[in-house]
């Protein structure tokens, strides 16, 4: 399996995670204002951490092109 392909892969699996978080963040958000913050705090940061590298997976994947 090429660099590319591994990346790729990582990139799939680090989307799907986003998504997955994104819905437990909606779960908890739709319990109400007294909803555990510091569980709410966790998951975003996580979430954010994934976002990064899904930043740096598609700089890897997608080739700069000087055109």
């Amino acid at each position: 399996m090429s660099a590319a392909e591994m990346a790729e892969a990582e990139l799939r699996v680090a989307r799907a995670q986003h998504r997955e978080l994104d819905a437990q963040i909606a779960g908890l958000a739709g319990q109400g204002p007294l909803s555990c913050s510091l569980e709410m705090q966790r998951l975003k940061r996580r979430k954010l951490q994934l976002k990064d590298r899904i930043a740096r997976l598609e700089d890897v994947v997608t080739p700069d092109i000087i055109a």
